[in-house]
């Protein structure tokens, strides 16, 4: 799990680094700050396991596995991306890899991911889906006919809210009737369960039973992760509405600070030991935005292949 948020950290803080240059056409929204989310909830899942994302995905992509080359190619455009250029940065996917797509349209991926752990069950696969959204979603009515759905056929699935505390630019107290968004499990009847989203080893231990739960029959859960993003909403966002305070307060949880001091304290890995695997992974991300960087645009007479509908 550390590796998993040192990758994620380093790929988006090059993105960002990336992008304010001008290098990187399109728009992005940074997952600094949530790392132990995407990294405590994809260990607790098996490699056929699927998951869905949002329009802040790509730790949600490294966690499930994902290649940070092709990653760096599709935000530049490239045809060598996991989705030939295509996609860009919101809609990264791969059903190998059982990343059945980020979204740009919020909540979007919670039925998409509904209709995963329906197939599964109706295959007796075994398969569990893990769907990533954040606190705005739960107020969308995609939210609660997937979890109605989910609930009134037991289906294997596990709806994991990242609250940031903020929808875009919402503070979740101005968009929310309710103060605990675990309380909305109540309504159909499934477990609603709290993890301190700034811990992968607290979030790996709720997400692990609300997995166990689905794959045993049990049906969904909704597991509320607490969380904050240290960037803005998206990268240029001017963060008019939020104080230095708040953030520095978070940012004293930074899981990228204490998971690594808590390690090395208990004596599972040793300073340099960790000093190495940073050194990996930064030369891992070097070597994809290169491979990004050497890639072709891809070629014009290719715009209308893999599409779901084309064009006359």
């Amino acid at each position: 799990m550390l590796r998993t948020m040192e990758r994620i950290r380093a790929f988006e803080s090059r993105v960002r680094t990336l992008f304010a240059d001008g290098e990187m056409p399109g728009f992005v929204h940074l997952y600094i700050g949530e790392e132990a989310i995407a990294a405590g909830v994809c260990a607790a899942l098996e490699d056929d396991d699927y998951i869905t994302s949002t329009h802040r995905g790509h730790g949600h992509c490294l966690a499930k596995g994902h290649d940070p080359a092709p990653m760096m190619a599709e935000l530049y455009g490239k045809e060598t991306g996991y989705c030939g250029g295509k996609g860009g940065s919101m809609h990264i996917a791969d059903p190998e890899l059982g990343n059945l797509g980020a979204n740009g349209i919020v909540g979007a991926g919670i039925p998409i991911g509904a209709g995963a752990a329906l197939s599964s069950q109706l295959r007796d696969a075994g398969e569990v889906c893990a769907s990533f959204f954040g606190d705005g979603a739960t107020a969308q009515g995609s939210f609660h006919e997937s979890f109605n759905l989910a609930s009134l056929w037991d289906l294997p699935f596990v709806g994991v809210v990242e609250n940031n505390q903020y929808g875009e630019m919402s503070s979740i107290r101005e968009q929310q009737s309710v103060e605990d968004l675990a309380q909305r499990a109540a309504s159909y009847d499934i477990p609603g369960v709290h993890a301190d989203g700034m811990d992968p080893d607290d979030v790996f231990t709720a997400a692990s039973e609300a997995v166990e739960r689905a794959r045993g029959g049990e049906g969904p859960t909704l597991l509320v992760c607490e969380t904050y993003r240290f960037e803005g909403h998206h990268e240029g966002d001017s963060e008019f509405y939020r104080d230095e305070e708040e953030l520095s307060e978070w940012r004293a949880r930074d899981p990228l600070r204490t998971y690594p001091e808590r390690l090395v304290d208990e004596d599972v890995i040793t300073g340099s030991e960790y000093e190495d695997l940073r050194a990996e992974v930064e030369t891992e991300i070097d070597e994809a935005v290169a491979f990004a960087r050497e890639s072709d645009l891809p070629d014009p007479e290719t715009a209308y292949e893999n599409l779901y509908a084309e064009g006359d």
